[in-house]
């Protein structure tokens, strides 16, 4: 017998819809999934407790509670990134343990815990406290291709993760890159040398998928993770329905009833309805290349979101082919998050950027320096002078360089916590839970969705609020729900006439600037994290003047030129466009 887990509730619709399925969406669907008889639901971590926050508004450890409260007898499971928890760089232990604790008092039953570089020391301390809650703690293998992954890396890998204290293997691929053949030979090494249940997960990207579960089976998988059919395919998992009814009548016969999936199917259609225009077709079709990118499912939807929002989706194909020169660059880390986030939105910068490394993110260079563990192959030296230049590079256990954050969280942030697991969120995501927890945050709008009708007003008041568009000139249109800058030119005789100069910007309080000044534009959409300048100052070429947040990368902006800070045309926490002015440098 095989069993199945359902990712329906978590990786699915990070998949497919970056994370976006609201629990006012689930909740319909929960009596029904814990009645399947389900190995376990994967319904927590991964990047669902930064989207609950940040996009939802909604508090993640609620969600949590409110998914325990419905499903009774079915396990809850949950994706822990190792020392990195559900964030994108690593916490202090006092956050590990008392995160992990958290999690399983609110509901969760087994913990499924990667690195992204199969470093085992950025896996101890959560297995530990994992072990110590007395739940099931599941070892997970981060599988990838390259010149230095092999067989008896995994192997080897996989026996350090037993002696940790784990009670199951899982090979995570979380790209579609393990065949069949691959499939048969590590499952039954795992199962003979290692001698643990062993569960395969894998995506539909590559289209390999259905026929690697089958070799699972019969080389000794114990479960494997599908997804409901309405959110399966593509960058998802292989659809729950069909593998059910594949391994029926086999030695692999789950035990769950086909026909009983009709009414849950019926659910998630209705939802995905909803969300369909969030669905890229990019991620929805299988894409052979990625054996050649390695890109995967949750990469890819969010890499397409993102270059969307930086308006560069013709670069698209361009980024493809830059990952995995960034990834060779990076000593071949696999790609599942942080380091798929890392290398992404490195690719993107190098696409943006017009050169490679000109932008780099604060998490490239703690990455080189060796803040999220030991990289799989070594980094040039090259690339490492040029990513971190003269940085210290960091030596044994990451989190032995980290000091305690939470008595620093719990004074900053008295008067926001109002329960322990606030003290968690703000730890983890403190910008995002602050909004959230002080009542500011708000859910961002479904894309299908009209605009809300505006309150009853005279007929002539939507006249008087803009002035009329008579003539050439620069406008704003917006195409479903989508807003677009145009500029609009005569026609005469068949030959678009020069367009008039666009009107200028209102000109900031200050004084306008000299001949020899010049505005820094932002390179991406973003918001201001932190200015690092103040007006009088003087700065040198390439010194940081500001970071940027975006695409959840911390950016360093520098100066292109030496000189004297004139103006600062933002604030810390706007938002910005690609190409606003954020500082004047004379």
């Amino acid at each position: 017998m095989v069993k199945i887990t359902e990712t329906i509730l978590r990786d699915a619709h990070q998949s497919l819809i970056a994370t976006r399925l609201r629990i006012e969406d689930m909740i319909p669907a929960l009596e029904l999934l814990d009645s399947m008889g389900y190995h376990s639901l994967e319904v927590w971590g991964g990047a669902t407790f930064d989207s609950c926050m940040r996009f939802l508004a909604e508090d993640p450890w609620e969600r949590l509670r409110t998914i325990r409260k419905a499903v009774k007898k079915t396990k809850l499971q949950m994706l822990l990134r190792g020392q990195n928890l559900v964030g994108y760089r690593h916490y202090a232990d006092d956050v590990v343990d008392r995160f992990v604790e958290l999690a399983a008092k609110n509901g969760i039953d087994i913990f499924r815990i990667f690195d992204a570089l199969n470093d085992v020391r950025n896996m101890e301390q959560a297995i530990r406290a994992a072990v110590k809650t007395g739940k099931h703690v599941q070892g997970t293998i981060s599988y990838t291709l390259s010149p230095v992954h092999t067989e008896d890396l995994f192997v080897t890998f996989a026996k350090e993760l037993k002696g940790l204290g784990c009670h199951s293997i899982c090979i995570k691929d979380m790209a579609g890159l393990l065949d069949p053949a691959a499939c048969t030979s590590l499952v039954s090494r795992l199962k003979k040398e290692v001698a643990l249940p062993v569960q395969v997960h894998t995506h539909c990207t590559s289209g390999l998928a259905q026929m690697t579960y089958f070799a699972a089976a019969e080389a000794g998988a114990d479960v494997v993770d599908c997804a409901l059919s309405p959110f399966s395919g593509g960058t998802s998992q292989p659809p729950t329905e069909s593998v059910v009814f594949g391994f029926a009548k086999t030695p692999y016969d789950t035990g769950m009833d086909p026909t009983a999936f009709k009414p849950l199917t019926a659910i998630f259609k209705g939802v995905r309805k909803k969300y369909d225009s969030m669905v890229s077709p990019i991620s929805e079709r299988v894409d052979v290349d990625v054996l050649i990118y390695q890109i995967p499912g949750g990469m890819l939807s969010n890499l397409v979101s993102q270059l969307e929002k930086q308006k560069k989706l013709d670069r698209y194909e361009d980024v493809l082919l830059e990952v995995p020169r960034v990834r060779t660059d990076m000593g071949y880390p696999p790609l599942v998050t942080p380091t798929s986030q890392i290398v992404g939105t490195q690719a993107v910068m190098n696409v943006i950027a017009g050169e490679r490394y000109k932008m780099i993110t604060k998490e490239t260079k703690e990455y080189v320096r060796g803040m999220y563990g030991r990289t799989p192959a070594p980094i040039s030296p090259e690339i490492r002078k040029l990513i971190t230049g003269d940085e210290p590079m960091v030596d044994g256990r990451p989190g032995d360089h980290l000091k305690p954050e939470l008595p620093e969280i719990k004074e900053k942030y008295k008067d926001l916590i109002k329960k322990e697991e606030d003290v968690i969120s703000l730890a983890l995501y403190p910008e995002v839970a602050a909004k959230l927890l002080s009542g500011k945050a708000e859910a961002e709008p479904m894309p299908s969705a009209a605009p809300a009708p505006a309150a009853a007003a005279p007929a002539a008041a939507p006249a008087a609020a803009a002035p009329a568009m008579t003539g050439p000139g620069r406008y704003q249109v917006q195409v479903n729900g989508k807003v677009f800058t145009v500029d609009v030119a005569p026609v005469t005789g068949g030959a678009v006439l020069p367009m008039p100069a666009a009107p200028a910007a209102p000109a900031p309080v200050a004084a306008a600037p000299s001949a020899g000044a010049r505005a820094l534009p932002s390179p991406l959409q973003g918001t201001v994290f932190k200015i690092l300048v103040k007006v009088g100052d003087r700065v040198e070429t390439n010194a940081p003047v500001l970071i940027l947040e975006a695409m959840k990368m911390e950016n360093e902006i520098t100066a292109p030129f030496s000189g004297v800070v004139s103006q600062i045309l933002v604030k810390e926490g706007q938002g910005v466009d690609a190409d606003a002015p954020l500082i004047v440098l004379e």
